[in-house]
């Protein structure tokens, strides 16, 4: 039994996430059907993440196993023939056998893209905004967040994870052509966690939150203190990294 990791692309619009679920479209359950079909085995997928409804992913890896060889440059182009449009395989590569996508990840990236305008060639792909946000003050209130590690306030309420502690190493905003963009990397990241941190941020910005009162957010631990959770549609899932890779 080998190996391999995939390294790979979606936009998420028309699936209910990454991972498998009963009765609904996800990007998990059409790429271990299509390898299936190509390798002639049942082949299950392991991705580095669990993406919601919607989120999209510009750089995502994913593992499985095969148990006869595989010709992976035909693997690959044969997978991007029979995928949908919206999946695409950049390279697939042998890896140790106790290699893990999920688990080896050191660090992750991830972006959410605002705009004022109505933009009709990227529908699905940010979050219309209604006002134009101070963005140095969004990014003093990002450096509060730096500070800290424990991060409840912007966790999912009733997910069940060991520890809501993660190490931020980046939370900066940018102006882009038509918009701004939030990014933030961290070693992990909780349920609807850059959502939540998106839609505090974004109070900042319009004048709704003050930067001490982002820091009494994150102090006070309850996740009803923070902002609003951000649509999906513009979030993408931008770097994962991994010591070997």
């Amino acid at each position: 039994m080998s190996r391999y990791f995939l390294h790979l692309a979606y936009n998420g619009a028309a699936y209910c996430g990454w991972q498998t679920q009963p009765q609904l479209p996800t990007v998990q359950l059409t790429i271990e059907q299509a390898l299936s079909t190509l390798l002639r085995q049942p082949i299950a997928v392991v991705g580095c993440g669990r993406t919601d409804t919607g989120v999209h992913a510009s750089d995502f890896y994913a593992h499985f196993d095969c148990d006869t060889p595989v010709q992976l440059d035909d693997l690959v182009f044969k997978l991007n023939n029979i995928l949908p449009p919206d999946i695409t395989i950049f390279e697939a590569m042998p890896v140790a056998d106790n290699a893990h996508a999920r688990f080896d990840a050191t660090a992750r990236t991830y972006q959410y893209h605002v705009s004022d305008r109505k933009l009709p060639f990227r529908q699905g792909q940010y979050c219309r905004i209604y006002y134009s946000p101070d963005i140095d003050l969004m990014n003093r209130a990002a450096q509060v967040l730096m500070q800290y590690n424990d991060f409840t306030s912007f966790a999912k309420l009733h997910t069940q994870v060991k520890t809501n502690i993660c190490h931020l190493s980046l939370a900066e905003w940018t102006e882009e052509e038509g918009g701004w963009v939030f990014a933030i990397r961290s070693n992990r990241f909780l349920r609807n966690m850059v959502r939540s941190v998106t839609g505090t941020l974004l109070d900042v910005g319009r004048g709704k939150l003050s930067i001490d009162g982002m820091r009494e957010i994150i102090e006070k631990k309850d996740r009803c203190a923070a902002g609003v959770s951000m649509p999906a549609c513009g979030l993408f899932l931008t770097k994962v990294e991994y010591p070997y890779l």
